[in-house]
């Protein structure tokens, strides 16, 4: 199990400036594998997944994602980590002023890519993914909210990232649209081999699409696998 682990934290001590926010984590996420993170507000969710992309640096304890000590984790190496990551804001953060297809095609040319017949299998190969094929030529103002979020996931999968990140993905979309994003997740980790951490206020997807839960508490991560399934949480 341990060499699958693409994020492997021990003993790690999180903090945001001088303050302790998370003490002694133990994490492991492995290859494929999907799992949510819940918390209330305040609780240390966004620290930890600063922390895991390289926006927040590891002081103290040991800690790997995707290959990259985040210890020994230097500044310039950041932007070579989030190339192995995928990240997924509540926020869509997709360019106005471009077509779906070339909010694609910008990303590939930031990290890159040069040859353009690759680039542009590879855009219509995520587009495929999470079902917007036919939506390349749409502006995003022309796009649903469920849409703009599967255009932001098929940004995240551009570089067949190890791991997605997915920060409250879901907190703007209404129950139906929710439902069909955590879905297209589930389904990307169990078929690209991608995993998945999807930060979520929204427990009754816990219950509708069962999955690993780590908890976020009292300045600590319980990813025991009694949290698995049902799990009564109180915001």
């Amino acid at each position: 199990m341990q060499e699958q682990a693409v994020i492997h934290l021990q003993e790690a001590d999180i903090f945001q400036e001088k303050n302790l926010v998370l003490h002694q984590v133990n994490l492991d996420i492995r290859k494929g594998e999907f799992a949510y993170l819940i918390g209330k507000t305040g609780s240390g969710k966004s620290s930890l997944l600063k922390t895991l992309h390289g926006e927040l640096k590891l002081e103290l304890g040991s800690g790997s994602v995707a290959g990259f000590d985040l210890i020994k984790l230097k500044r310039r190496q950041v932007a070579k980590l989030r190339r192995r990551l995928g990240i997924i804001f509540q926020d869509f953060q997709l360019l106005t002023d471009r077509n779906a297809k070339d909010n694609l095609l910008f990303v590939l040319r930031a990290t890159g890519w040069k040859n353009k017949m690759e680039m542009f299998k590879r855009v219509s190969e995520v587009l495929q993914i999470v079902g917007l094929e036919t939506k390349d030529y749409k502006m995003p103002h022309q796009l649903s909210g469920g849409e703009q979020q599967r255009l932001v996931i098929a940004r995240a999968l551009l570089n067949k990232p190890e791991i997605i990140l997915a920060d409250e993905p879901t907190g703007n979309l209404d129950p139906d649209i929710s439902n069909d994003i955590t879905k297209l997740l589930q389904q990307i980790a169990k078929d690209e081999g991608t995993a998945v951490l999807m930060a979520t206020h929204e427990h009754r997807l816990l219950e509708k699409f069962p999955a690993r839960v780590i908890k976020v508490e009292n300045n600590k991560v319980h990813n025991d696998p009694a949290y698995e399934g049902n799990l009564e949480v109180h915001e």
